[in-house]
């Protein structure tokens, strides 16, 4: 009964700080105003609309969790 325990709260303590991380993210987000799209992002401009797809922010961050997560499995459990 342990052992169910201690994942549970290894998952939710996990949880938590990646929720803080996102928050982060999105705070410091407004400081840079200026930033351009990256290569493969989808933008489409009409007059009183505008359509932001983040393709290449997507993939940076699929890669990034991937190996993270490769290495967490590897040497932390």
């Amino acid at each position: 009964m342990e052992n169910n325990m201690g994942g549970i709260a290894k998952l939710l303590v996990i949880t938590g700080l990646l929720m803080v991380l996102a928050g982060l993210v999105l705070y410091f987000l407004n400081k840079f105003p200026d930033m351009k799209p990256l290569p493969g992002d989808i933008v489409i401009k009409k007059e009183r609309f505008t359509f932001y797809f983040p393709l290449g922010i997507s993939i940076l961050i699929s890669i990034l969790l991937t190996f993270l997560l490769y290495l967490w499995r590897k040497f932390g459990g």
